[in-house]
C-alpha cells in the first residue's frame, strides 16, 4: 500500500509536523509507504518515508502555492492508494484538518477588503475545494468547534467529517518520578525555592497570544510577579517580544527559549501553563499540561480548551477575548489553593481519557478507505 502525504512546508516542533510524524510511524508499523511532497523541508528527514521537495516557481506565495499544487497533482496522479493532505488545497482524498476554518476568521474577523487580497482569495478556494459541498474530500478534524465551523460555512456533508482522538504522547503523563524529573528541571532553570513558574508552549508566538501573556503578567501585582518567573519556549523570532517585555519593565522575570525536546521536563517543573491563543484547531499543549497535572489557563478560541472544563483543570476564558479578564485570572490561578485540585483532577483525566490513539485511528481509517477504493 503507498500513500502520498502533502504539506507546504514542515519544520521541527509545530504541532502539525508533530501530528505527520506520529502517523508517519504508524504508517510504518503497517508497513504502509509514504512519500511526502513539499515545498521545503526544514531539519532532520526521517527514513520511515521518502522526501520529495517539489521546486515552485512565482514571484509571492501565493503563485508558489498554486505552482506547488499544480506540480502535486501531475506528481500524485498514479501509483498511490490515497493523497492526504495536511493543508488545505484541491486534490485531496484525505485531509488532516490541524488548522482552523479560514472563512470564519476572514469573515468574521477581518474587513471586507482583506477577503480580496489574492491570499485570501486562495486560501478560500482551497478550503472550499476540500469542505465545499458536493466535494469528495474526508476530513480528520481535531475539535468539535471544527466541525460546527465547516458546516456553518460550507454545509460539508457530515459523513465525510471524522473527529478524531487526540494523540498526545504518553510520556507527557504524570507518573511516580514526576516530582522528582520537576526539582531537576527547576534546579536547571535556577527557579529558586517558594517562586512560581509560568509557562507558555507553542511556535508562532502571535497566533498563541504571546503579546497578551506578556500584558497579563505585567499586571500581576508587584509582589506576586517578583516571585514568579515567566517561561516561554518555542521556534520564532523573540526580539518584538523581547522589546516589549523591556517596556513593561518586566525582561528580568522572562525568558525565552526556541523549541525544546524537554517538553515533559518543563510541564513538570511549572505551576501553571498559559495559552490564550488567538484561534486554534487544537492546541495539543494544553492536554499535555492536563495529563501532566499542570493547570491551565487557556481561551475558548482554541479547539482542546473543552477538555480542560470537562477534566476541571484550569480555568477558560470566554470570546471575546478580554484583556482584563485574563489579567485577573492569571492573577488568581497564580494565588489559588485550587492548584493541588486542578493538578490531580487533569491527572485522573489523562488516565481515564483516549487522548493517545490518534495516528493508530488515522491510520485505520486510511488502510479502511483503501480497501474500499481499490474493490
Amino acid at each position: 500500500m503507498k500513500f502520498a502525504i502533502v504539506l507546504y512546508a514542515y519544520f521541527p516542533f509545530g504541532g502539525l509536523q508533530q501530528d505527520l510524524l506520529k502517523i508517519l510511524k504508524a504508517c510504518r508499523a503497517r508497513q504502509i509507504d509514504v512519500t511526502i511532497f513539499c515545498m521545503e523541508w526544514e531539519g532532520e528527514r526521517p527514513l520511515s518515508a521518502e522526501i520529495i521537495v517539489l521546486p515552485t516557481q512565482g514571484y509571492n506565495k501565493v503563485s508558489k502555492r498554486e505552482y506547488f499544487v499544480e506540480e502535486m497533482l501531475m506528481a500524485t496522479s498514479d501509483n498511490y492508494d490515497l493523497i492526504i493532505g495536511f493543508n488545505k488545497m484541491p486534490g485531496l482524498d484525505f485531509y488532516y484538518a490541524a488548522d482552523y476554518c479560514f472563512a470564519e476568521k476572514a469573515r468574521n474577523e477581518r474587513s471586507f477588503l482583506y477577503r480580496l487580497t489574492p491570499r485570501a482569495k486562495q486560501y478560500m478556494n482551497y478550503e472550499k475545494a476540500v469542505f465545499g459541498k458536493g466535494q469528495e474530500t474526508v476530513s480528520l478534524l481535531l475539535s468539535p468547534q471544527q466541525r460546527e465551523e465547516f458546516i456553518k460555512h460550507y454545509q460539508t456533508e457530515d459523513e465525510r467529517l471524522i473527529l478524531m482522538p487526540a494523540g498526545i504522547k504518553k510520556d507527557r503523563m504524570a507518573g511516580s518520578d514526576a516530582q522528582i524529573r520537576r526539582r531537576r528541571m527547576r534546579f536547571e532553570l535556577s527557579v529558586a525555592e517558594g517562586e512560581l513558574l509560568l509557562l507558555q508552549i507553542g511556535s508562532a508566538f502571535k497566533t498563541k497570544g504571546l503579546n497578551r501573556s506578556l500584558l497579563a503578567f505585567a499586571a500581576l501585582p508587584k509582589e506576586l510577579r517578583s516571585r514568579t518567573r515567566f517561561i516561554v519556549i518555542g521556534e520564532d523570532s523573540p526580539e518584538k517580544y523581547l522589546k516589549e517585555a523591556e517596556r513593561l519593565g518586566i525582561s528580568r522575570r522572562l525568558k525565552i527559549i526556541s523549541g525544546s525536546s524537554e517538553v515533559p521536563e518543563l510541564l513538570f517543573a511549572a505551576d501553571l501553563l498559559i495559552h490564550p491563543s488567538l484561534k486554534e484547531s487544537a492546541g495539543m499543549v494544553i492536554l499535555e499540561a492536563i495529563v501532566a497535572g499542570l493547570p491551565v489557563l487557556t481561551t475558548s478560541s482554541c479547539g482542546y480548551a473543552f477538555h480542560v472544563e470537562k477534566a476541571e483543570a484550569g480555568k477558560v476564558c470566554p470570546m471575546p477575548f478580554q484583556q482584563e479578564y485574563l489579567n485577573k485570572q492569571l492573577e488568581a490561578m497564580l494565588l489559588s489553593e485550587e492548584k493541588s485540585v486542578w493538578k490531580s483532577n487533569g491527572i485522573s483525566y489523562g488516565q481515564k481519557q483516549d487522548l493517545y490513539s490518534m495516528p493508530q485511528t488515522v491510520v485505520n481509517l486510511l488502510v479502511q478507505a483503501a480497501h474500499s477504493y481499490s474493490q
